[in-house]
Formats: C-alpha cells, structure tokens, sequence
C-alpha cells in the first residue's frame, strides 16, 4: 500500500468511510471509523448502555453499507421487532450527514436485563422477531428502492449478509464494533465484497479464489474491537497490518458528520396539514411542543404562533 505523503494527504482517522481495495483477491472494501460526530449522535438522548451500544453499531452498518452505492438522496436503514427496541431508524445522505434513533420499551428493556443478569446482549434480544428494511429515497423525480428481509442469527450484520445471499446474490463480509471511551462514543465497521464476475452482476468463484476469499475473511476477522475504536490507530495503518500481502489500494476518504434534517419550516407544515383542536390538543404548560426524534431538538409554539398557522 502507498502511503500518502503530507498531513494535508492523510485521511482523518475519525467520522469517515475510507474505500479500498484488495489485488489479490480482487475484492474492494469499506472501511468506517466513528468518533466526535457518532458522540453527539448518541448522547443527545438518554440510552441505556446496551441500547446506545447497538445503535452505534447500526450507525456504522448504514455508513458501510452507502459507501457501496451510487445515490444522491437518503439511505435509511431501519428494524421493526417485538423486543425492548421495537424500532430503530438510521440514515445518511449523499453529502455524508447522518442520524439515528432507537425507540425503547423500559419495561421490557428491564425484564431482558433482568434475564441477562450482566451477561451478553445481542441485536436479536433487544430487537426480538421482526424485520430489518433498506431504503434508497433519490427523491420525487426517482423510483424509491426498498428490500426487506427477516431478522436472523444474533447480530445486525448477519441479517444484512442474510439479506445479500438470498436476494443480492452479493458475496460480502461484514466486521463491526462499538463502545464507550474516555473519549466518548465510538464505533468501526469493515466490509468485504467481491466484485462481480459477469455482466449479471454474478459471482463464480474458482477454487483458488475462493481459498483466496476465505484467507481475507480470517484476516478481517483477525481485527480486534480495540482496533477498529483505537483513535490513535491511523486507517491506513489498520488496513495495512490487516491486508499488506494482498496489496491493499486505499482511495480518497469520505467525511461523514452528524446532521438531522429537521426544521421549524417543516415543522410549521407538519402541523398546518392537521385540524386545529388536534394541534391544540398538544399543548404542554401553554405552548405547542414538537421534538425531534433524531437530534432531541424542541419546536415550541405558543398561541400566537399556533393562530399563525391557520391565519391563512
């Protein structure tokens, strides 16, 4: 791997996704690392550990998973089930500005923690039986791309290669990684995918190359967690002690930061589009109050603003 020469050249080490690809085999990855701008994500709401835990991982799965598409709009990727998380929502759009929310069920978030008794907590617990949905939104001018598959096995990622054998025919690997530093919440993700073969966008794999895949899976599998949330670990450095032989070509890194795409303005309309007693009905110690369930952020509406919406 060449390594860039130049501070001004070095991809940042946090809030990105670092494309690169393999020479032997001929597979192309992502790489993502979460810091500063994953923090404010999560701690905008009051999450139990292991809740913020899993959407953080979500996070990082949203940004591996755009980072292997073409889109100008939103990408969201969302569960339904009937566990303590019956909903979990996570999205980035083409400029790299990403949310996420996790709806919490306490009282049965209790009871599985109570079960657990301190041990393990994995997507499949928390979230229960449901699905897991991908969503592509280029807009109203664009046919919206959706794909839907069960929840399986315990993780999110398995559920998303579950997705990519049955439905994408995609031959892909998938690490992930989130915790809570000193320095606030992060997260890490790789990916592995092979390149198609045909024009159909099928793989076939001869036995040279497929020992060839499953030595790239042991190494990505070799990635510590400690690794992939280690700040002080350049990306280039940790694809290259991962991928050196396989001659590892690293491209131009995307920045990623948090943003919500809520606004007054839309607010204003969301409310104007309802009859006026439901608006009123929502009245909190004599104003109108509307928060936002991605960044936490009040719109308050006292009377006078709430007339304003009708005046017309």
């Amino acid at each position: 791997m060449t390594r860039p020469d130049g501070p001004e050249r070095v991809p940042p080490g946090d809030d990105m996704i670092l494309p690169f690809l393999l020479e032997v085999p001929d597979l192309r990855g992502r790489l993502v690392r979460l810091g500063p701008e994953l923090d404010g994500i999560i701690t905008r709401h009051d999450y139990p550990q292991p809740v913020a835990q899993l959407l953080a991982e979500m996070l990082a799965l949203t940004c591996l998973l755009a980072g292997m598409l073409k889109f100008e709009g939103v990408f969201t990727l969302q569960t339904k089930g009937d566990g303590p998380l019956p909903l979990m929502v996570s999205d980035i759009t083409s400029e790299g500005a990403l949310r996420g929310y996790a709806k919490v069920d306490e009282a049965l978030l209790a009871k599985v923690l109570e079960a657990a008794a301190g041990g393990p907590l994995p997507a499949s617990l928390l979230i229960g039986q449901g699905v897991l949905a991908f969503t592509v939104d280029q807009g109203p001018q664009s046919e919206r791309y959706q794909g839907i598959v069960e929840l399986v096995g315990p993780s999110l990622a398995d559920s998303v290669l579950h997705y990519f054998r049955q439905s994408e025919q995609v031959k892909a690997g998938i690490e992930l990684a989130a915790g809570r530093t000193t320095g606030g919440w992060r997260a890490g993700g790789l990916l592995l995918q092979a390149l198609p073969d045909d024009s159909e966008g099928r793989h076939a794999l001869g036995s040279d190359e497929e020992d060839d895949w499953r030595r790239t899976q042991v190494l990505m599998a070799s990635c510590s967690e400690q690794e992939l949330l280690d700040p002080a670990l350049s990306s280039h450095d940790l694809l290259f002690r991962l991928f050196h032989e396989e001659r590892v070509r690293v491209f131009a890194a995307r920045p990623l930061s948090a943003g919500c795409r809520c606004s007054r303005d839309g607010v204003t309309a969301m409310l104007r589009s309802l009859p006026k007693q439901e608006v009123l009905s929502l009245k909190e110690e004599g104003e109108v109050v509307v928060t936002c369930q991605f960044c936490n952020t009040d719109y308050r509406f006292d009377d006078e603003a709430v007339a304003a919406l009708y005046a017309a």
